[in-house]
């Protein structure tokens, strides 16, 4: 299908690699002239890429990159002008130090022997530089580790980053401090804290004894209690997929979203990185892709929601295109690859799972929008479509309207997005129904040139860079947290402690 980069997945040397099809799979082959040929499954579903392909829309770079073309991709991450999207969401490690000892973790301070914790003014000169891309500064941060609340001053660290203008600001958690201290949780909302990043493996105790090495369940519950109790309402629960272990709870997990709608908004899933060496059998056996995802979510919901009401995170393109047009300015959208993430909105109604699919005609949208925009930018205005309530009437064509649910809304929907733009409009539509995703990020066995030049979720760290998320995580992460770190002992209590 074409040629790429990629990297050795024993050296991080960088390699030239064939992207392929084969028996309906997409594959990847590459050969390290020292360690010799690996071979991976890209896609587990060629058709389905085909048809993912046609969304995209790929050019948003930077205007002012913050790292110059040396080494080449993927080395001279910073941002350097060969990459090809902007930050749309940015994650700040504030410390490896966690609460946990999970066996499948690599940020933990206790096993790397020394603590990365930078400073709130190194955070704030991070927050500088991500406010001050063009052209659309970054709006969402997330803060990670480790295990972010091990830190006092997080809720410091969110008030700062509302102070500055960042409008989405997550905390990526295991839960086991806002489990255990409601007023701590309190502080955060106060904060302004908008979205719980729930680490979450399943609804049983078995897939947390496998990757957590306790029942962290219990846990898992009591924040989403503590959530309910204090008017918090917007949980995000993030599996790590893997193949035996969880795997056959997919279902099950978006049942309990449902039941849990009032405060859990979103299930995005997250199918496993290999980060370390695996055998040609195991990597083969444990290998798990969206496509993969997506055929469990149709076969575990009964086909209430099946593969083709899924879109890849870049067809949003054409919203975004036509509202920039339309308002002449601007707007930040995810320009990653269409094999990065793929997603749907899902509302409940007598008990039934009704995809967005199911009552808008969501590829004629996208037409119609792609159509627009091109008027607009050809002739300074849309054709006969010269008022905003004409315009809405043009989209709600494509509703169906008997099949509408009626917590969804539509038509004030369009008219907000319209008015608004696509966040606040986004904003509405997340409250009324749940967000179901799936983002896949790379390891040295499937890393893609072409996705790494496309990645929109990023990291910020203290030496001003900002740096594509599979990169930082296979490459870059060690380099940044031993420049930046400091010595570990160990003393009573928490047992860790800095010099």
């Amino acid at each position: 299908m074409s040629k790429t980069v990629s990297l050795c997945p024993e050296c991080l040397s960088r390699i030239d690699a064939e992207v392929y099809e084969e028996n309906g799979k997409v594959m990847m082959r590459k050969i390290c002239p020292e360690h010799g040929e690996f071979e991976d499954v890209y896609w587990s579903d060629s058709k389905l890429l085909k048809r993912f392909m046609k969304y995209d829309h790929y050019i948003f770079p930077l205007k002012n990159p913050l790292t110059k073309t040396e080494e080449g991709c993927p080395y001279d991450c910073g941002i350097c002008p060969e990459h090809k999207s902007s930050t749309i969401l940015c994650n700040i490690d504030i410390t490896n130090r966690c609460n946990q000892r999970c066996p499948i973790c690599f940020a933990n301070a206790a096993v790397q022997g020394y603590v990365f914790e930078p400073s709130k003014e190194q955070i704030k000169k991070m927050f500088e530089v991500l406010r001050n891309q063009k052209p659309v500064p970054c709006s969402v941060i997330q803060f990670s580790g480790g295990e972010p609340t091990v830190r006092e001053d997080l809720p410091d660290l969110i008030r700062m980053a509302k102070e500055m203008g960042f409008s989405q600001i997550q905390v990526a958690t295991n839960g086991v401090r806002i489990a255990e201290d409601i007023e701590y949780l309190k502080k955060l909302k106060d904060a302004g804290l908008n979205t719980i990043y729930l680490q979450f493996d399943g609804i049983t105790e078995a897939p947390y004894i496998e990757a957590r090495g306790y029942n962290a369940l219990p846990k898992k519950l009591k924040v989403i209690e503590n959530c309910r109790k204090i008017g918090f309402d917007s949980i995000t629960l993030v599996p790590t997929l893997v193949r035996g272990v969880n795997d056959h709870q997919i279902g099950d997990m978006i049942r309990f979203v449902v039941e849990n709608r009032d405060v859990v908004r979103s299930l995005n899933v997250q199918p496993v990185s290999f980060t370390g060496r695996i055998s040609k059998r195991e990597l083969k056996e444990k290998r798990i892709t969206i496509p993969d995802f997506l055929q469990l979510v149709e076969e575990q919901t009964d086909g209430q929601i099946r593969k083709e009401d899924f879109y890849p995170v870049p067809c949003v393109g054409s919203i975004a295109n036509f509202i920039e047009a339309w308002k002449n300015e601007p707007v930040g959208f995810p320009t990653c690859h269409p094999a990065c993430g793929a997603a749907t909105f899902v509302f409940v109604e007598d008990g039934k799972l009704i995809p967005i699919t199911r009552f808008i005609d969501v590829e004629g949208l996208f037409e119609l929008l792609d159509e627009l925009t091109g008027e607009i930018k050809n002739k300074g205005k849309i054709g006969k479509i010269t008022s905003l309530a004409k315009l809405s009437k043009e989209i709600l064509k494509l509703v169906d309207l008997k099949q509408m649910p009626k917590s969804s809304n539509i038509p004030h929907l369009v008219t907000n997005l319209l008015k608004e733009g696509k966040r606040e409009a986004l904003a509405e539509l997340f409250k009324n129904s749940i967000f179901i995703g799936c983002m896949h990020f790379m390891d040295p066995y499937n890393l893609d040139r072409e996705r790494i030049q496309r990645c929109v979720i990023h990291y910020a760290v203290p030496d001003g860079r900002v740096i594509p998320f599979c990169t930082y995580n296979t490459i870059h992460r060690q380099s940044v947290e031993r420049k930046f770190a400091k010595l570990l002992t160990k003393v009573p209590g928490d047992g860790i402690k800095n010099r």
